[in-house]
């Protein structure tokens, strides 16, 4: 029996086509849907209490409505002035566009004396939803706490007769439709049948490690279209809410062979002629190496060169650094008075990763920065786990590195086996250079070494490096002197 082969050339070419799509306004939500909401179909918001899913759906509409789309929000359970009052919180002001008649809040009260005669049913408030759209020429609908109506009905086959029907009107409307509804691991009552009735499902949660809230969204379904499936962490700001998804970053980035200064001439032979602009830097070590130090000495080098950096520190205030520096030689304060240095200080406990990545992120946009310092990266552990200390890494990395961002990170590690296995964190293979210092004990004194494990595009050397920390900053050994002979003077 032959068996026809199936050549390359013979076979036949699959044509994708992707479903309409609307944008959503809301940052980093669009990159996960891959373009939007399905366009003229229904979507489900399904999550627990303050997860966000009104200020989602608020949100949409809003930013629909400013581009010219009017919208309605209908509320089965907030009052109108409240729904308002929230959206101010995360700078919507819905009143505006109320009163320029491109959107429309309002708070469906239902019939209790209907529902408990058992004559309520829904199309009395589609009839309701049909004046109001009509008197928009709104094309897009949110109906918030679904679950409320369904109460209404009482038994489980007329919640799915209605409620499909409600869909089936929506469709027929062409309405780009969000329904939210509530979602508790105690709630005896299910609305599963509201999953399969969807288009497109996102799940919204929040979860507490570590006395640390992190709210997370995940695209449970999408019909019709692909997406980022991972779970997302996503924080609700006064600008609204906003996800950075990991698995949404790419790694095209431009090619940079310009060169800057350590600030240290001997260091800049050392790595093989200075580090590349928009390049990632690692120091990594134990307290006391000198790694605070290696980072101010980059910082005020940069800034007479009349470079913007931002420096965020996790450790430290800003007084603090800046008089800890100038006992070394080194004078921030000048830098930050002509503006060419930005101080962000950050309690790594204050908040989750998502939370200090916005933080940074709009620092970053505000104060437009050629550098970016970051002092200590360790303390990411305290903000949620050990993998946060690898998630706010990357993600500052491919932020840093589409804007030609140099950035140099600090990494405290206690023990030199922990410096030496600083691959075990995933780090290493993210940054281009990669210095670890250490100290050695000659028996007389503690030393301070200096190694570059890597230096990507560079020749640069493979020694150990003695150094101290003086009054007038870091000085290395002689190059022509090796090992612990080479004896540095300090003063």
């Amino acid at each position: 029996m032959n068996i026809p082969v199936l050549t390359a050339s013979a076979a036949p070419e699959k044509v994708r086509q992707s479903i309409p799509k609307v944008t959503t306004g809301i940052r980093g939500l669009d990159e996960i849907l891959h373009g939007g909401l399905p366009k003229g179909h229904t979507v489900l918001f399904n999550g627990g209490p303050g997860t966000g899913k009104t200020l989602l759906g608020m949100e949409f509409l809003y930013h629909r409505a400013m581009g010219g789309e009017p919208g309605l929000f209908i509320s089965f359970e907030e009052h109108a002035d409240d729904i308002r009052a929230n959206a101010l919180s995360i700078g919507l002001d819905t009143i505006k566009l109320e009163q320029s008649n491109k959107f429309k809040i309002l708070h469906f009260q239902i019939p209790h004396g209907a529902v408990r005669s058992g004559d309520f049913n829904i199309q009395g408030l589609l009839t309701l939803i049909k004046g109001n759209l009509d008197a928009l020429n709104a094309t897009t609908i949110v109906l918030d706490a679904v679950d409320v109506l369904l109460r209404v009905f009482g038994d489980p086959e007329r919640e799915r007769i209605e409620m499909y029907m409600l869909n089936d009107w929506l469709r027929e409307q062409s309405l780009t439709a969000i329904l939210t509804v509530k979602s508790m691991a105690q709630e005896k009552k299910s609305y599963s049948f509201l999953d399969f009735m969807a288009d497109c499902i996102i799940f919204l949660d929040q979860r507490t490690t570590g006395q640390v809230r992190t709210r997370r969204l995940n695209v449970m379904k999408y019909r019709g279209s692909d997406f980022l499936s991972n779970e997302h962490p996503y924080v609700i700001s006064p600008n609204g809410v906003v996800l950075m998804p990991v698995s949404g970053v790419s790694l095209e980035y431009p090619e940079n062979k310009k060169r800057v200064s350590t600030g240290d001439a001997a260091l800049d032979k050392i790595i093989g002629g200075g580090f590349f602009h928009g390049s990632a830097i690692l120091l990594s070590g134990p307290s006391g190496s000198g790694k605070t130090t290696l980072a101010v000495t980059f910082t005020r080098a940069a800034c007479s060169r009349n470079e913007k950096t931002l420096y965020v520190s996790f450790e430290e205030s800003r007084d603090v650094l800046f008089s800890r520096s100038k006992s070394i030689g080194i004078d921030l304060y000048q830098d930050w008075d002509a503006n060419r240095l930005g101080f962000l200080s950050l309690l790594p406990e204050s908040a989750g990763v998502e939370q200090h990545l916005l933080w940074i992120s709009d620092a970053i946009d505000a104060f437009g920065p050629d550098h970016l310092v970051v002092d200590a990266i360790t303390a990411c552990r305290r903000m949620d786990s050990e993998r946060a200390v690898f998630d706010l890494l990357l993600r500052l990395i491919v932020i840093c590195r589409k804007k030609e961002i140099t950035c140099l990170y600090t990494n405290q590690k206690d023990t030199m086996d922990q410096v030496m296995q600083i691959t075990g964190d995933r780090i290493a293979s993210l940054v281009d250079t990669l210095v670890t210092l250490y100290h050695v004990d000659d028996g007389t004194r503690l030393c301070r070494r200096l190694l570059v494990v890597k230096s990507r595009g560079s020749n640069h050397s493979m020694r150990y490096h003695p150094f101290v920390i003086t009054g007038r900053g870091i000085a290395f050994a002689s190059s022509e002197k090796t090992g612990e002979q080479a004896k540095i003077q300090e003063g």
